[in-house]
């Protein structure tokens, strides 16, 4: 089954900024995961119900569980992870799905 990682981040308070380190640093980080077979990253442009003060979206997808979990434990996710930690810990919610 296909595994998803979800980022969900919430309005940081300097956007430019935000999206300057996303762009050209993070993103290119989780780009080299292995086993990553797709990345999207999509504007929020309306919370409708709930989710107030959303930003940004991020999904990751992985072939199954047992990529998902070779990539989660790869030095390069690890990079990915310490970067997200530093400049987006207080603003990210992270989830994981599985197609069903």
């Amino acid at each position: 089954m296909t595994v998803k990682l979800t980022a969900l981040y919430r309005r940081p308070p300097d956007e430019a900024t935000f999206l300057h380190h996303y762009d050209t640093v993070h993103a290119p980080l989780v780009r080299q995961t292995p086993h990553l077979q797709s990345m999207s990253v999509s504007a929020i442009t309306a919370n409708l119900v709930g989710g107030a003060n959303l930003f940004m979206i991020a999904e990751m997808h992985f072939a199954d569980r047992e990529a998902f979990d070779a990539a989660m434990a790869s030095p390069e996710n690890r990079a990915a992870g310490r970067d997200l930690m530093a400049f987006a810990g207080d603003l990210v919610t992270l989830i994981v799905s599985e197609a069903r």
